[in-house]
């Protein structure tokens, strides 16, 4: 995709899969309170091998927190495990609708907004019968995905899903 902009530019990625869907809490000991915001695990429960880390980002207002599980995939820029942790406990705190830090890092939470948004301007019903073949969307003679709406100049360029 960096191509299209620029033959030249050829950026570094780090990839991170935040997982949501876990049975993991963490309590402190001797205490009722559901763990600090900005608390890391990243010894003990974590993979020995793999960069992966536990990240409480918010304060739990009713019951126990639950804190955000991010594997890291590919790290082409090199980033330390501290640096990293940092960098995602950071991109909590940006959510445009929240005065606090937020569960999972604020892209995400924009990319949910932007999908529930756009299921409302396409409807993809009519392919419901070949969604679930693989090779149906793929090969030839498939039914093709729609083209995305052509948004109005006003919003072009501002994040209208917030």
């Amino acid at each position: 995709a960096s191509k299209f902009l620029d033959e030249k530019w050829s950026p570094k990625f780090t990839v991170i899969v935040a997982q949501k869907n876990h049975h993991t809490k963490f309590f402190q000991s001797g205490r009722p309170e559901n763990v600090p915001p900005g608390t890391v695990v990243d010894k003990g429960v974590c993979h020995p091998r793999n960069n992966d880390f536990y990240l409480c980002a918010h304060a739990g207002m009713i019951g126990t927190s639950r804190p955000t599980h991010y594997h890291v995939l590919h790290d082409e820029i090199g980033f330390s495990a501290d640096d990293l942790q940092e960098l995602v406990h950071s991109l909590s705190y940006v959510y445009q609708r929240s005065t606090t830090a937020v569960s999972v890092v604020t892209p995400i939470c924009y990319a949910h907004l932007a999908a529930a948004q756009m299921s409302q301007f396409i409807k993809f019903d009519e392919m419901s019968d070949t969604s679930s073949s693989h090779n149906a969307m793929t090969s030839a003679g498939s039914i093709p995905v729609p083209e995305l709406p052509v948004l109005h100049e006003r919003v072009c360029n501002s994040m209208f899903f917030c």
